[in-house]
Parts: C-alpha cells; structure tokens; sequence
C-alpha cells in the first residue's frame, strides 16, 4: 500500500480495505460472495436468452423483467470483481477515474431497477383492474418508451454524482473502508463541506426510490380494491398469486437498500461491518433471486429453465 500524501488533495488512486474488522474472514467470505455472483450471471443470463427465444413470454412483465435482468448483471458486475480481486489478493487499489464510474454504475442502475419495479407494478395493476385494454395499452412501443424513461431518468439524476465528487479535495486520506466505491462512502473521507452534496443524493435518492416505491404502493392499494369485489374466493387468491412474483422481488430488494441507505445517512451508531456487509447483499442478493423467483412461480419460465438445462431436450 502507498504512503498518502496529505497535499495531494486530488488522489490519483484510492484505497479500498473491504470490510472493516473482518479482514481475517476476508478470503473465507469471498467464497459465498463468489457464488452468488456467479449464480447471479448464470440465472439472469438465462432468463434472457429464454424470453427472447420463446415468444409467449414477450409480455409486458417478462419485458420489464428483462430489462432488470440486465440493470442487476451491470450492478453486480460493475462491483464484485474488484471484490473478489480485493478478498483475495489484497488488490485495493482502485484509480480515481474508475472509482467514479463505479459510483455512478451502481447507483445509476440501482436507480434503474427500481424504476423497473415501478414498471412492472404498473404492469400488474393495468392487468388486475383494466384487463380488456392491457394489451391495448401496454403495446410494445410504450413498453420500450417506458424502459428508455427509465434509463435516462437514472442517468440523467445520477450523472451529477461523478462531478461533485471528482469537485471535493480529500486531504485527510485516501482510504476507503468500504469493499466498492460508493457516494457516501467517499463523501465522508472528503475534506469539505459537503452539506449540500448530501442534500442533493438525498433528494436524488427520494425522488428515484422514494416515489417509486410510493407509486408501487398506491398500484397494490388499486389492486386490493379490486380483487376484493371479485365474486369469489377462488377468483381472488387466483388474482393475488400473479403478484406473487413481483412482491417477492420488491420485498428482496428494497428491504437492504433501505437499511443501507437509512444507515448510511442517519445510522452513526450502526457498526460499520454491518451496513457493509448489507450493501454487498443489496448488491449482490436481489440479482441472484430475481430469476429463481420467477423461475420457480412461473410455469413457462419453470419449463423454459428445465428445457434450456437438458442436455437431451430441445428448445423447441
């Protein structure tokens, strides 16, 4: 590791240490770490070659789906190599023009997923409350305006992130206790004021997050109210079982994202270990689930995975 110099308040590289307090465990940690990353690229890989091979899935929520598919390869991706590399040969050397693409990968595109999420909640509720027009609403022209908004709207908001960071000094050090480089992370090693840097991310981080996660709560509620004046039983449980699916993913995947950006911001006295080790699980799990998920609830996702792993069975 290279001596710091304290007047370069411009570092040519950083210095990412991994989880602090758990070095020790460092190589044993990589090794679920690495396969979860491994059956993260496998399950969504698949997932896109079995929906573009088999037209009955070109629908609006296998669409939406594989656009998450890719927004969660490019988050994990963007991540856990230099993970990996940092668990087990010490490699914590990052260079500061790539520490910054790395921020905005990851927050870009976690942007993106839950942009999707909104997508696919959208999906659920025109399918459950207006299902004559579902076809005629959702066609596959509004679907891929509907993902191009998505996209641009997570680059767009979290374009600037690169630029105030790259805009602070950082005179005290240029250690990052953190196993990837991540906004708060790198905010709070700066040597500035940096209150309105955070307020930004804040309000980045609500408008993104925050509302989509409202928005997915306020389709549920219209769903709720309609599936509880179907006639029978039958017909709500039947109703309620195809968002089955979809909350599963929510639930996996806001539920660390949360914790993480609540302690990050507000959390001082949470031990640092913890909040790292659930951003690698934000990273990391939700990419892994999202296709088991489906792959087990869907049927002809089910049959797909079963046909595509067959060595003996055509894809046909």
């Amino acid at each position: 590791m290279s001596v710091y110099n304290k007047t370069n308040v411009h570092p040519s590289t950083f210095i990412l240490i991994g989880i602090p307090g758990l070095e020790a465990a460092h190589m044993w940690i990589s090794i679920p770490f690495c396969a979860v990353y491994l059956l993260a690229l496998v399950g969504n890989c698949s997932l896109l070659f079995i929906i573009k091979t088999d037209a009955s899935l070109h629908e609006p929520m296998y669409l939406f789906l594989c656009m998450l598919a890719v927004a969660d390869v490019i988050v994990c991706t963007t991540a856990v190599p230099k993970l990996l590399s940092l668990f087990w040969f010490r490699d914590g050397e990052i260079r500061f023009e790539a520490c910054l693409t790395q921020v905005f990968l990851v927050h870009s595109c976690s942007t993106m997923e839950s942009g999707f999420f909104l997508a696919m909640a959208f999906d659920r509720c025109v399918a459950i409350c207006n299902p004559l027009r579902h076809s005629a609403i959702l066609t596959h022209s509004v679907i891929g305006v509907m993902g191009l908004a998505i996209v641009l709207r997570g680059m767009v908001l979290l374009s600037p992130h690169p630029f105030l960071l790259r805009w602070l000094p950082y005179c005290r050090t240029n250690i990052i206790s953190h196993t990837y480089c991540e906004f708060m992370a790198l905010i709070k090693i700066a040597c500035a004021e940096t209150r309105i840097r955070r307020a930004y991310s804040l309000i980045v981080a609500f408008l993104t997050g925050g509302v989509d996660f409202i928005l997915i709560i306020c389709s549920y509620v219209l769903i709720l109210h309609t599936v509880f004046h179907l006639p029978s039983k039958d017909a709500r449980l039947k109703t309620l079982g195809t968002c089955g699916s979809h909350i599963c993913v929510i639930l996996v995947s806001y539920t660390p994202a949360f914790f993480s950006f609540l302690t990050h911001r507000f959390g001082h006295h949470v031990p640092s270990h913890v909040h790292i080790f659930v951003a690698n699980i934000y990273l990391l799990v939700p990419p892994m689930v999202n296709p088991i998920i489906y792959g087990v609830r869907t049927k002809k996702i089910r049959d797909r995975f079963l046909k595509f792993f067959s060595f003996s069975n055509p894809l046909n």
